[in-house]
């Protein structure tokens, strides 16, 4: 178990000294094959206080519980406690001072979720804090992004058939969630629902108009801006409970995402 700094101690360890020293100690544990630096820090987005999120990836099974043995303040969790699925589980903890989100990633369900990418194939998992859900090629997303700390693994590019599937799945979902906000909430005037269905399709079409264009997208934080898709808030700060107002919305936001989609979207194979 490795000894607890106090916190003057810790405040004197470097960015660096404290990354190669938690990425040895995560390689080391039973099952782990790499570890992996994500989120804002791999990207180059970071503030001073930014969390650091490191995935790490396993072959086989592996037990959390030689995770919370390490010693670190705060909270292991279990496999598939944080709602399972591709996002499968972690821990939040604090690390020489620092916030540290760890990711468990299965080795075996990350390859699968690569090659059923490279075909174009991928399932929607809800998740809580993400308005549209998850794409299950987020994992291959973030492949393709992180930086790798410790171990080998691949770096994808983005498939071309998953542009086009993932285009045409994500946009076809958001002309149905207008759809029945107009049919449904617009003319009842129920401008919460109206409000909501713009905002869940406006994200659902940034997922594809990401998509066509070839770019990975690994949780929703700035999708709307990414994709060109701004003029939404536009919409939903002029809403009022008016039928007729809210019915309006509606169609220009449809047009707004249609437009969005029609000037990236891959030709049919």
């Amino acid at each position: 178990m490795s000894s607890p700094k106090s916190p003057a101690d810790a405040a004197h360890v470097t960015d660096p000294a404290f990354l190669d020293a938690t990425a040895d100690r995560l390689a080391a544990l039973p099952g782990v094959r790499a570890v992996a630096l994500g989120g804002s820090r791999a990207r180059g987005f970071h503030r001073p206080d930014s969390d650091w999120d490191l995935a790490l990836y396993y072959r086989g099974a592996f037990d959390p519980a030689d995770l919370r043995a390490v010693g670190w303040e705060g909270e292991v969790g279990e496999i598939g406690g944080w709602g399972g699925g591709v996002f499968n589980g972690g821990a939040l903890l604090t690390v020489d001072g620092r916030r540290v989100d760890v990711h468990y990633r299965d080795l075996d369900d990350v390859e699968y979720r690569l090659a059923e990418a490279e075909a174009g194939r991928f399932d929607i998992e809800p998740l809580m804090f993400h308005l549209a859900g998850i794409p299950t090629y987020l994992v291959v997303a973030e492949l393709a992004i992180n930086t790798v700390l410790r171990g080998d693994l691949p770096r994808p590019a983005y498939p071309e058939p998953l542009r086009r599937a993932a285009c045409e799945r994500w946009y076809g979902t958001a002309t149905a969630t207008l759809a029945y906000a107009e049919a449904g909430h617009a003319p009842k005037g129920a401008l919460t629902q109206v409000a909501g269905a713009i905002a869940l399709a406006a994200t659902q079409t940034a997922h594809a108009v990401l998509a066509a264009r070839g770019e990975w997208v690994t949780n929703e934080k700035g999708m709307v801006e990414r994709a060109g898709l701004g003029e939404t808030d536009v919409l939903l700060g002029g809403l009022r409970p008016d039928p007729e107002a809210l019915g309006r919305a509606v169609a220009e936001a449809g047009t707004l995402f249609g437009q969005a989609v029609d000037e990236v979207r891959p030709p049919a194979a």
